[in-house]
């Protein structure tokens, strides 16, 4: 796509978003479905990286406030989220993709050590490449480690694909008043907490420039409208 905006997008999925109607674990068809959204974002020539939170499986902060020791848990939620990747790279290559998941943690038995050279030329040969074990380090989101891992392999966009349409000024479906955001800056995501993203990662964002857009994953083809120059979603930018 000669006039497609973006060359390389970084899209940030929820552990969540894999459940389907499942109260624990993976749904074959929803990865499936979303698989074939990323097929037809390659098939364009676009770059694609990945990462995917691991709460359908183990959330490390919620491990901690029920007494577990908050690095181990943050340490289980990781592994949870390289198991994600794992399955979402296995549905992705049955789709004749081809995919690399890049672990922040040591699982060489697995899958690859996340090193920033090797993961931009991976990137270069039209390789989805999965970002896995947020930052390897705890009390980090999966949030902060999209963001970083966005900066690193200079991402045109970060993607976070959500429920909702984009960003609110509540949670819409409590709240039918809540107000929707086209657009709106990192400065104010913080200021009115938002909750686009956790703090670090809007900071991150913010001080590097990187854009963000919000969008709702449930709406077939959003993503390939939004690649297409569609203003699909919420757009969240620097600024005052």
């Amino acid at each position: 796509m000669a006039t497609a905006p973006y060359r390389r997008i970084l899209l940030k999925l929820s552990g969540e978003a894999l459940l389907g109607d499942q109260d624990y674990g993976i749904d074959p068809s929803v990865v499936a479905r979303l698989a074939g959204e990323v097929r037809e974002l390659v098939a364009t020539g676009l770059q694609v990286a990945l990462v995917i939170g691991g709460g359908n499986i183990f959330r490390g902060a919620g491990l901690a406030q029920a007494g577990m020791d908050r690095v181990s848990a943050d340490h289980m939620g990781m592994l949870a989220t390289v198991m994600n990747a794992l399955a979402m790279q296995d549905t992705l290559e049955r789709l004749g993709v081809p995919t690399r998941v890049m672990s922040a943690l040591r699982i060489n038995q697995v899958c690859e050590d996340y090193i920033r050279r090797r993961a931009i030329r991976h990137l270069e040969k039209g390789r989805v490449t999965i970002f896995a074990a947020g930052t390897g380090s705890p009390f980090f989101t999966t949030d902060s480690a999209a963001s970083l891992r966005a900066i690193e392999i200079g991402a045109d966009l970060l993607v976070k694909a959500t429920k909702v349409d984009g960003v609110y000024s509540a949670d819409p479906v409590k709240d039918p008043q809540a107000v929707f955001y086209r657009r709106l800056t990192y400065s104010q995501a913080l200021r009115e907490d938002l909750r686009v993203m956790d703090a670090t990662a809007i900071v991150l964002c913010r001080d590097n420039g990187l854009p963000l857009r919000v969008l709702n994953i449930n709406v077939p083809g959003a993503l390939m409208r939004l690649i297409s120059g569609e203003d699909v979603g919420s757009l969240v930018e620097s600024g005052d």
